[in-house]
Parts: structure tokens; sequence; C-alpha cells
């Protein structure tokens, strides 16, 4: 016998054994319809996040992408005193840069730098997240006190480093912690032979970076299971034996994307070089060391040579990106499997 559904007068064929109940098609259908209130929910949630992200997305839009675009066309472009486009030179203005003593020294400095920062932050933040792993009580405080330094701004922390700890007086905290042990006052930022600046910059440098790299090593470390530990221990190792042979290769993938960050980073810098050397409207074009981008910043703020300066600004960024890609390479950075 066929039943009738009270709703739709439609038969219904019995459920047989092992098989459900056979049900109408327009059942079906009827299930699938989408309420007409959730649609017009689905479309006001739409409206509201195009209106709530739309002045993010075309301030984004205008003041970074609109601007690098404009930037790469100046760097084929006379553009000297004006940032309007025209006068196009092609790639005369690469060939300047290029042949400028200035940029190229300023190239070397900043190789020169890299080579000897970034071994030693990276010494530095790794010592210190080994140290802060083995604390049981406090590790947080210890934590937050060596990242505190990072939320600093560099402009803030080069004024500090120049007007009181490197200021050259007898007053200044670095003569005063000299005097204390007899040396005579230095004029840190001032003195060229020896290149006394370095000691300002290499110690402003690490005063910001190392807290926040030693995090990145912290978690790193916190994510090594400790049965490996415990399993090595149990084999003999111990102290060197479990650092060299359990805790660096764990930390390889956080080694790897540190030391990339830390080579962007010097490759970048602006900030200190620029105040620490800054004399006011004179500009650092008596600083005795220059890095690409506060060359570049004086060719284009100074001299008002746009077209070249942005010339510079991409050239820069073709070198960093070599780089970065250099190191993937050599050290396997993203490849399947690691």
């Amino acid at each position: 016998m066929t039943s009738m559904t009270p709703a739709t007068d439609t038969p219904v064929q019995p459920a047989r054994a092992g098989r459900p109940a056979v049900t109408p098609r327009g059942a079906r259908a009827g299930r699938r319809r989408t309420p007409a209130g959730r649609t017009r929910v689905g479309r006001s949630g739409w409206i509201a996040f195009l209106l709530l992200t739309a002045p993010t997305l075309i301030g984004l839009a205008l003041f970074k992408y609109v601007a690098i675009g404009w930037s790469f066309l100046l760097s084929f472009s006379e553009a000297r005193g004006t940032v309007s486009l025209g006068h196009w030179v092609g790639l005369e203005n690469y060939r300047t840069l290029l042949s400028d003593h200035a940029f190229r020294a300023s190239l070397l400095q900043i190789l020169l730098f890299t080579a000897f920062i970034v071994p030693i932050t990276f010494a530095a933040s790794l010592g210190l997240a080994l140290l802060v792993n083995r604390v049981r009580r406090g590790r947080a405080l210890f934590r937050t006190t060596f990242l505190i330094p990072a939320a600093v701004s560099y402009v803030a922390a080069s004024l500090l480093w120049k007007m009181s700890l490197f200021n050259g007086l007898p007053t200044g905290i670095a003569n005063t912690v000299g005097g204390w042990f007899g040396a005579d006052p230095v004029p840190w930022l001032q003195s060229t032979s020896p290149p006394l600046y370095w000691v300002a910059l290499v110690t402003l440098r690490l005063w910001l970076q190392v807290g926040f790299y030693m995090v990145l090593f912290l978690a790193g470390l916190q994510a090594i299971p400790q049965e490996l530990y415990e399993a090595a221990a149990l084999d003999g190792a111990t102290g060197r034996r479990l650092l060299t042979g359990v805790t660096l290769p764990m930390l390889r993938n956080t080694s790897v994307a540190v030391l990339m960050l830390l080579f962007i980073a010097a490759f970048q810098a602006f900030d200190e070089f620029y105040n620490l050397f800054n004399s006011g409207l004179s500009g650092t074009g008596t600083a005795p060391v220059q890095t690409p981008l506060v060359h570049l910043y004086n060719t284009a703020m100074g001299s008002q040579n746009y077209g070249v300066g942005s010339a510079g600004a991409f050239v820069l960024t073709v070198l960093i990106v070599g780089v970065t890609l250099l190191q993937g390479r050599f050290t396997g950075f993203g490849r399947s499997g690691e």
C-alpha cells in the first residue's frame, strides 16, 4: 500500500529492507531553499565589510602601490626638483648612480656592517635564549624585559645614544664609566682614528634587536620535544653534546629565518646612521659612514634629484632580494620536507 503525505498528497514509497524511504523531488528542493532573511544578512555583512575595509584598502593602494609604481617611472625620468613625469632618459639614472663613487662606497660599508652585525646579533640572541630557557621561575619576566627595547623607536633610541650615552662630553655616560677606570673623555661619534663611532652603532642595534630575535629562538627551543633530550641523555650526552647534537639541529629552521631577517634589516639600516651623525640642516654629508639608504635620502631630499633617488631605491631592492634568494638557496629555506 502507498501512503499520502498530509502537506502535498504525494505518494511516498515505503522504505524497504536496507533502503531508506524515497522522498519526492519537491520536498528535497524545498529543503535546499535559502531563506530570504539569510540572504539579506549575507548582503548586509558584505556591505559592512567593504565599508570598514575600504579606507584601509584605498589608503594602501594609493600611498603604497601607486607610490611604488610612480617611483619606478621616475627612475626612468629626468626628475630634478619635481616628481612630474615627462622627460624620459631611459637607464641614464641607473648609470649615473652606479658610476657614483659615494654610492659604491656606501654599498661596501653596508656589506661590512652586515658581515659584522649579523653574526654578533645572531650569537647574542641565541645565547640569551639558551639562558632564559633554562630559567624555571620568572621566565616570562626575563622574556618581557629583553623584549621591551624592540618596541622603542629607532629614532628615539638613536637620540638617546647620541645625547646621553656617547655625547663625547666628560659627563656622558660612556665617558663617565671610562673615567672610573682612568680613561680620558673620548669624542665617540667624531673619532675616526680609530673609528670609535662603530661602538655606538653596534651597541645601539644590539640593544634594539637582540630581544626580538631572542624571543624567536626561545619559541623554537620550547618546541623541541623533551623526549629527544631524554634519549640523548640515556646515550650519555651532556652539556655541549646536547647542544650540538639536539638543540642546534632542531633550531635549524628558526636559525635560517633569523639570519634572513637579520640580513634584510642590516641592508635597510637608516635611522641610527642618519640620526647619530645628522647635525641639523646641513644633513649627513660630513658623516664618517653612510648606508645606501642615507645616501639616497640625501640625493632625493637634499639634491632634489628624485630620478636618481628612485633608481637607487630599486637597485637596493634588487640587491636585498638577491641576497635573500641566495641565502634561501644555500640554506634550503622553504624547501619541502625541511
